[in-house]
């Protein structure tokens, strides 16, 4: 699913215009990423918690030459799924087919 068929989605479920729809789509969007960037949690309960992460300085290899390279630490964005949200990803996954 990407963006214009998430507000389609909501658009419908909401009884609102696709416009309108699309506006509040991108402010929650906006309002997550400035939180997150500043170093702040979103907790949306049931579906899970956007936070930012602290990733450590690391070496790694170049695939192609073999060569070993510096990877800087960096800050990275995390989501944290809500245990409704696994519950409902777990009830929707086909039964493993035995041999």
């Amino acid at each position: 699913m990407n963006k214009s068929e998430l507000v389609e989605v909501a658009a419908k479920e909401a009884g609102i215009t696709k416009a309108a729809a699309e506006k509040v789509l991108t402010a929650v969007v906006g309002a997550v990423v400035q939180a997150v960037a500043k170093g702040d949690s979103v907790t949306l309960v049931g579906f899970g918690t956007f936070k930012s992460a602290k990733r450590a300085a690391r070496t790694g290899k170049n695939p192609k030459t073999g060569a070993t390279l510096k990877i800087p630490a960096t800050t990275v964005p995390k989501f944290t799924a809500g245990t409704a949200f696994k519950a409902a990803v777990a009830a929707k996954k086909p039964a493993a087919k035995k041999k």
